[in-house]
């Protein structure tokens, strides 16, 4: 009888990769975790339980085929392994990278329940897929026949990567369009290095080049190409803008040289990285140097944007946010990261102000948590007479992101929207009602996480497929 690879949580512990001192990571963007050898990686895969009810797949936006592939890993059959993975998602070396696991597979992962600590599922997904690439497994797209059909996609971040995978693996002519010069969306511009790094999504853009997807960069629709010529020029069209207006405050002071938003800064140190030309950088405008920065906002883009001051060498890096730790909407284990490597937060505190300008300090009120808000959350309400200046010769607005005016820029009033601006479509198929146009991703959704934007794009991409009578992903997988 075969010896049972599994269900070794009760004699092994969870180990994640190793992860860099903070005084070395401090000095480079590199990637803060190492790669698992093969033997480690094996390791933890056996502390599967290997649920008859896996939650860990079912919370996963994508209901990853987690337990299949673990176990795989741990009989080291890695290329099975990377299929099993590559079968439901689009970029499992990219999700592996940047998921909230904590949040989503590993959160809800049943020896967690029982006191043994989480499968470590993030790291093991990113090692098949690294893994898959340096043994040539990852090969560029071949449909089997191509089709006449052509969809236009704007907009190349996941969702719309992912859909233009999924097209194109059934022989559908796919064109993206993207206003930046480089494909990959906030993979490539809004996410720093240190989470991920850019050959990871460069690769990936390549991939999908050598397979047939034409991409159309530096081209803003609405002033390049009209929406009205994209879809006379397409069978269909997907929208996948993603969400880049910054959430703006209203204070005293805003407008003040010093104030900048955080889609800037990062992009500027994301654009230094390729070696590009970043005036804006090199005169000091987005660049933490020697300055005492002050970050404002709780999500995952201020943890990117203290992480990279850090690495730019501020002389200090706090961070402001209106409610305490357990409140804040951003990954515990991003806090703790920041911290170690010297970011020091300021729980229940909001900007009332900023002073000078160029800015040297931000008024701050003291916050505490009353009532609960609408959502549940308990709404900070503040403290009288506690106010205070915080010094600071940068201040980095992440405030979060909102969807551009998109009938307005693109001259298409009737292009359906929410009250919130996001465009209104079925969540399942992402058609809206005008016929041939979807839209998937944050666009639809608001601000949320690469993962549900490559279930909406591979989704999508599905639908259009019944639509065009062709193959569906998963067949042409």
């Amino acid at each position: 009888m075969a010896k049972q690879p599994m269900l070794k949580f009760v004699q092994v512990e969870r180990d994640m990769p190793e992860k860099r001192a903070a005084d070395v990571r401090r000095e480079d963007f590199n990637e803060i975790y190492a790669e698992y050898a093969e033997a480690k990686a094996q390791e933890q895969s056996a502390r599967c339980s290997q649920c008859g009810v896996p939650y860990c797949q079912s919370h996963c936006p994508l209901h990853n085929n987690i337990p299949d592939w673990l176990r795989l890993t741990a009989e080291g059959r890695l290329q099975e392994a990377y299929e099993v993975s590559q079968a439901t998602n689009t970029f499992p070396e990219i999700c592996g990278r940047i998921c909230p696991q904590d949040r989503l597979c590993e959160g809800n992962c049943v020896i967690e329940q029982s006191g043994h600590g989480t499968v470590t599922i993030g790291a093991v997904e990113k090692y098949i897929t690294d893994t898959a690439w340096e043994e040539g497994w990852v090969q560029p797209i071949v449909p089997r026949a191509e089709r006449s059909e052509s969809v236009g996609i704007i907009g190349a971040g996941p969702g719309g990567l992912a859909a233009a995978d999924v097209l194109r693996r059934a022989g559908v002519q796919v064109t993206v369009y993207d206003r930046y010069d480089r494909a990959g969306g906030l993979m490539t511009y809004g996410i720093p290095g240190f989470k991920l790094e850019k050959d990871v999504v460069m690769r990936r853009n390549d991939q999908l080049a050598q397979g047939g997807v034409t991409f159309e960069l530096n081209t803003n629709v609405g002033e390049d190409v009209s929406f009205a010529d994209l879809r006379a020029r397409h069978d269909a069209v997907i929208i996948a803008t993603g969400v880049y207006e910054t959430r703006e405050i209203e204070a005293p002071g805003v407008g003040s040289k010093g104030l900048v938003r955080a889609i800037d800064f990062l992009t500027a140190s994301n654009r230094k990285s390729f070696g590009d030309a970043v005036p804006e950088f090199d005169n000091g405008d987005l660049n933490a140097e020697g300055k005492r920065v002050v970050v404002i906002g709780g999500g995952d883009t201020a943890m990117d944007c203290v992480r990279t001051s850090v690495r730019q060498g501020a002389t200090s890096v706090k961070c402001l946010y209106r409610r305490d730790r357990a409140n804040m909407p951003g990954s515990q284990r991003e806090v703790q990261n920041a911290e170690e490597e010297g970011v020091i937060f300021e729980w229940l505190s909001a900007p009332k102000g900023f002073v000078g300008d160029p800015v040297t300090g931000v008024m701050v009120q003291k916050m505490r948590l009353g009532a609960p808000d609408a959502t549940g959350r308990q709404a900070p309400e503040v403290i009288e007479g506690a106010d205070y200046v915080e010094d600071a010769d940068l201040v980095i607005m992440a405030l979060g992101f909102e969807p551009e005016a998109l009938p307005t820029l693109w001259d298409e009033p009737s292009l359906p929207v929410t009250r919130w601006g996001t465009i209104k479509a079925e969540y399942t198929t992402g058609a809206t009602d005008l016929p041939g146009v979807y839209a998937v991703g944050d666009i639809v959704r608001g601000a949320s996480l690469v993962v549900w934007a490559i279930r909406d794009g591979r989704d999508c991409a599905d639908a259009i497929l019944k639509k065009l009578g062709a193959e569906t992903a998963i067949a042409a997988e």
